[in-house]
């Protein structure tokens, strides 16, 4: 039996799911194309309300990261992140995003979560743990055709969390944290997810 406010993780989203969730950001993003490219091993990460029903979703997905001075970073971002209209102001949301990047402190696989939002968002992301990295830039889209968070008319902010604790090690989490501040960052996820 579900309880409210389950959280579970998809490789592949059931018939019933799927459709909810393309429902969700249909609504978000009216024009948009559902899913992600799987090159970025994609992961839908749902809260459930009690009746199985979608209450809040998003996105993981995973590349390497090779910045310019060659340093490679497993990076995770944050995707499609979207609350049912009937549900927001209560906390799903704030609670789905923070139980990820729990999650992702924890895995040892991952060195850096890093993504970009609206600005007026960034206080919902720095509530579930998320920091802003100023001077960063995302660069998405393909080298022929680059999209990045700077680019006129986007106004985006890039936030990260870098994990530390027994799975990962302090000085690592400020070296990365350091390597990641200030940088324009190579993304290139493609012409599926021009930005992740």
């Amino acid at each position: 039996m579900r309880t409210e406010g389950t959280i579970e993780e998809y490789d592949v989203l059931p018939a019933g799911l799927a459709e909810q969730v393309a429902a969700l950001e249909a609504q978000a993003w009216p024009g948009s194309s559902p899913g992600h490219d799987p090159a970025l091993a994609p992961r839908a990460v749902l809260l459930l309300d009690a009746d199985g029903r979608v209450a809040a979703c998003l996105a993981l997905l995973h590349k390497q990261v090779r910045l310019a001075d060659g340093r490679t970073y497993d990076a995770a971002g944050l995707s499609g992140v979207v609350t049912r209209a009937d549900l927001r102001g209560r906390g799903y949301g704030g609670r789905l995003v923070a139980a990820v990047r729990a999650g992702l402190a924890a895995d040892p696989g991952v060195d850096l979560a890093l993504f970009s939002c609206d600005r007026e968002l960034v206080p919902f992301y720095e509530a579930a743990g998320f920091e802003v990295l100023p001077g960063t830039v995302l660069v998405g889209g393909t080298p022929a055709e680059p999209l990045a968070t700077d680019a006129p008319g986007l106004d985006k902010t890039v936030l990260g969390a870098f994990p530390a604790g027994a799975a990962h090690d302090e000085g690592r989490a400020d070296e990365v944290r350091a390597a990641f501040t200030g940088i324009r960052v190579p993304l290139y996820p493609g012409t599926v997810d021009r930005l992740w």
